[in-house]
């Protein structure tokens, strides 16, 4: 009489075996999935359309890149006219930087500062000179992330609303700062 080779395996080694075998079942199975995963369906290659006219779709202005390094570039060129180092930013409608400027010799403080002064004049839709007028009845607006309550800020609007904002720091004071600023506006108006 022979002996079945099998029955002479430790029941540890035939565990060991089965979860061996089935782990590469799996892996198999998975493998297979996951192959197809990143396949669409025909009901999903349709592409999505939505109506121009649909009460929940809302159409916004923004500045080019090329508007946006206009008046950035009008502004930096105001500042050398008067033998100013600046750095100028320019943010779109959601506070991101479009392009920022830093001129020759401007300190390094005033990137950041430039970026923070644009951000907090087309978040408020006002001149940051004016914003500093408001922290007497609301000092806690300054710790709002992200902002600068110093002059030097000027909002870009059409119609009325605020779609991007224009900083410059480094100037030996805001009123200079604001005044360049509002140059970069003035380009984009002419």
């Amino acid at each position: 009489m022979t002996k079945n080779p099998s029955h002479k395996r430790s029941k540890r080694t035939r565990i060991v075996t089965g979860a061996l075998a089935i782990a590469a079942l799996g892996a198999g199975t998975f493998g297979a999935v996951s192959a197809t995963a990143g396949t669409p369906d025909a009901a999903s290659k349709a592409p999505v359309v939505a109506d121009a006219g649909d009460g929940n779709l809302q159409q916004s202005t923004h500045l080019t890149v090329g508007a946006a390094t206009k008046a950035a570039q009008a502004s930096l060129d105001a500042a050398k006219k008067e033998n100013q180092r600046i750095t100028v930013a320019v943010v779109d409608r959601g506070g991101n930087t479009v392009v920022t400027l830093r001129g020759d010799g401007a300190g390094p403080q005033s990137y950041e500062s430039a970026e923070k002064k644009a951000y907090t004049a087309v978040s408020w839709n006002a001149p940051t000179s004016e914003l500093t007028k408001r922290l007497e009845q609301a000092p806690t607006l300054k710790d709002i992330p992200g902002t600068l309550f110093l002059a030097g800020g000027a909002p870009v609007t059409v119609k009325g609303a605020p779609i991007a904002g224009i900083g410059v720091a480094g100037a030996p004071s805001g009123d200079l700062d604001e005044k360049f600023a509002q140059a970069g506006v003035a380009a984009l108006n002419g």
